[in-house]
């Protein structure tokens, strides 16, 4: 469903959107941006994480859209003669609205992008730490520096156990961390390796070179069931995340761990307990995690 008002929800936990949430996005806006040409393009607020190009306008109008797709929680949408390539950074949102122009919601403080489609649709970039970024390029996108340093996807089916468990081998750091490093795995950020490490019963302070194939194996499932639960849950609002449409999603309703601190584990009644790893609160069943 298209917004013909938006809304901006608030919850007191500040988390950027992640893999799932970013595929949700991009689900959502490549169907009805795909074949449309941009008849306008508007900044109002030209310091993200990078400076929007000054001639981003002349770029954009005139050119169709001609492919939308996700790679890690970059959002790549393909033009004739370039693409853009968009990250929500820790707050950022795109909002789909549809209607007439006289129709069009005034723009919050923070919409700070906005496209306008040949189909009537209007696409807003909503950020309010202003940490997300839109980088125009001419060159095939995957080869833009951004890419150069990640690891596979978690749902790619040429990543093995045998190959995450070489790259975990290498490093003696908490798998916790591990598998938040972009350069061994995409996407799999706190709340979702939290609920990883819970269903594949590792602990997160386990040295990742500890790990035997056979816990990796299982880890890699774990890892997959997590991020394909989140997406059939609409991804997980905690703070700034919505929908294009401005709904919320409800993955962080069923957490088994994330954010339960005290409470009693789902599984075995123990009570969750809290560490912190890398500046992150990482939660965890002491009695079924080992």
């Amino acid at each position: 469903m298209l917004l013909k008002h938006a809304s901006y929800p608030f919850s007191p936990f500040a988390r950027m959107p992640e893999l799932p949430e970013v595929e949700i996005t991009v689900r959502s806006i490549a169907p009805i941006i795909s074949g449309q040409t941009v008849v306008d393009f508007r900044s109002h607020h030209r310091k993200l994480r990078r400076p929007i190009p000054a001639n981003l306008a002349t770029q954009l109008i005139g050119q169709t859209v001609r492919h939308v797709f996700r790679r890690a929680k970059y959002i790549i949408i393909d033009f004739d003669h370039g693409s853009l390539i968009v990250h929500l950074g820790m707050s950022g949102s795109l909002r789909l609205i549809a209607g007439a122009t006289s129709d069009i919601p005034p723009r919050k403080k923070h919409d700070h992008l906005e496209w306008f489609f040949s189909n009537g649709i209007l696409l807003r970039y909503h950020d309010p730490r202003r940490f997300g970024l839109c980088v125009w390029t001419t060159s095939p996108p995957l080869t833009h520096a951004l890419f150069a340093r990640l690891g596979p996807e978690p749902f790619d089916e040429r990543l093995t156990a045998e190959q995450l468990q070489i790259s975990f081998s290498r490093r003696s750091i908490a798998i916790k961390n591990a598998l938040m490093d972009a350069a061994i795995i995409v996407g799999v950020g706190n709340i979702y390796a939290n609920e990883a490490l819970f269903r594949a019963g590792i602990h997160p302070e386990t040295p990742a070179c500890q790990l035997r194939r056979a816990r990796v194996s299982r880890l890699l499932a774990a890892i997959r069931a997590t991020l394909n639960d989140a997406l059939a849950a609409g991804g997980s609002s905690l703070r700034d995340y919505v929908h294009t449409d401005g709904e919320e999603g409800w993955f962080q309703l069923q957490t088994f761990v994330y954010g339960r601190s005290g409470e009693s584990c789902r599984k075995c009644g123990t009570l969750i307990r809290t560490i912190r790893q890398s500046g992150r609160a990482t939660y965890y069943c002491a009695r079924c995690q080992k």
